[in-house]
């Protein structure tokens, strides 16, 4: 048996282990939080700017806000994977990257990987992707242009994403990104303002303004898909991080338990020494 100097050393580690996860468990639940007000804010500011688009568009084509650019469309799908920046997200970025590579044909599609873990389970598997972007760290004010630029160029779009669907359980999801507008579009409850060209002036013109939308529109569609796989990347931190402290507190359980053990044969040990001793004096 391991003497009590010693195992009172690993009950240190063990307890600082419980205090880390602990303390990890409570930034996932806060960011958890945080991140469901942000989701709700850019659902408000997203329905005022729809109920102005589809009162401007003309027809009932979304057209990416590609304006110009619209002969340099690439031919192939373009699937945009959300993973984690790091590999503290549980096992949901594997069961996602395993989903994507089921549905991946190269001739097909191209891949843009936004999270590090992604581009390494992706590179570790032989697939080349077109480019990757780190995860943003912030929750607000999440800068998509560059992705955004990115979609414009090709014919349709796909998010592979994780989704939140309760503290304990997170799923894998796949959207068009037109279809997310479109969807969210959809229940937006009209207003009561009208806006036309007879009441508004727009510049420089019509055309660019509903450009402009489209790309606005975009833009916080992918924001609030990227918000939602990271929703359910921390709450995938919090289920991991759950478990590790509920096993920590197990083996430092445990561990008090040898401790105490130890001191007792050692208390047992001396005590029969004395015994001993007093013993040999008597004789």
């Amino acid at each position: 048996m391991s003497r009590p100097q010693e195992i009172q050393k690993v009950i240190h580690q063990v307890d600082t282990i419980v205090e880390l996860t602990s303390v990890l468990e409570g930034i996932a639940s806060m960011r958890i939080s945080q991140i469901k007000n942000q989701v709700l804010q850019s659902k408000d500011f997203f329905q005022e700017l729809w109920r102005i688009y589809s009162q401007v568009r003309v027809g009932q084509d979304f057209g990416y806000g590609r304006g110009a650019n619209e002969t340099e469309i690439i031919d192939k799908e373009l699937m945009i994977v959300i993973t984690a920046e790091g590999g503290f997200s549980g096992d949901i970025d594997q069961k996602l990257i395993d989903w994507l590579i089921s549905h991946f044909d190269k001739e097909k599609h191209d891949i843009i990987v936004i999270g590090h873990h992604g581009a390494v389970m992706l590179a570790q598997r032989g697939i080349v992707i077109k480019r990757y972007f780190k995860l943003p760290v912030k929750d607000k004010n999440i800068n998509v242009i560059p992705i955004i630029e990115e979609v414009q160029k090709y014919k349709t779009t796909t998010a592979y994403y994780q989704t939140y669907v309760s503290l304990m359980i997170q799923d894998v999801k796949k959207i068009s990104l037109m279809a997310a507008v479109q969807k969210a579009g959809q229940e937006v409850k009209a207003g009561t303002e009208v806006i036309s060209e007879d009441n508004y002036i727009f510049e420089p013109t019509t055309f660019a303004v509903i450009d402009h939308l489209e790309r606005s529109m975009l833009t916080i569609a992918l924001s609030q898909v990227i918000l939602e796989s990271k929703l359910a990347q921390y709450a995938s931190r919090f289920r991991a991080m759950t478990a590790a402290n509920d096993k920590a507190r197990d083996n430092s359980d445990e561990v008090h338990l040898q401790y105490n053990r130890a001191k007792r044969a050692l208390g047992d040990e001396r005590l029969k020494e004395i015994i001993n001793g007093m013993k040999k004096a008597r004789v």
